[in-house]
């Protein structure tokens, strides 16, 4: 089983991955065919500020589907072993099912957010 978090806002892939209004959790069986699926809302503050990444790897997470994130979030996300792919937009289960269907690559999208990376750091 692969669990792929997506950070979502209102079924849509949230483009402040450090900011986000929540993740949605899906596992994913050997057929790639989604089994089940739960939503995890991060603390308030800047996932920079959080346990965010400790978080997602006790749940089980090992891929993140993301809009963009700075590049210090990619680094510990794929220092942490999770696998991270930026570019993804629209409903969370189209971009999902691009990731399972081997169609969405990673963009390397850096987002540059108030004048500082998102998820510097994080």
């Amino acid at each position: 089983m692969t669990k792929i978090a997506v950070p979502t806002k209102g079924g849509l892939v949230d483009e402040h991955f450090g900011h986000c209004e929540s993740f949605t959790i899906a596992t994913v069986d050997e057929a790639k065919t989604i089994v089940s699926r739960e939503s995890f809302t991060p603390p308030p503050q800047c996932g920079c500020k959080s346990d965010l990444i400790p978080t997602l790897l006790s749940m089980g997470v090992s891929v993140l589907v993301a809009g963009n994130m700075g590049e210090g979030a990619v680094m510990r996300l794929r220092q942490s072993g999770i696998q991270v792919f930026r570019g993804a937009s629209g409903p969370v289960e189209e971009a999902l099912a691009a990731y399972l269907a081997g169609t969405l690559a990673d963009r390397d999208e850096l987002c540059q957010h108030h004048g500082h990376e998102c998820g510097h750091g994080l």
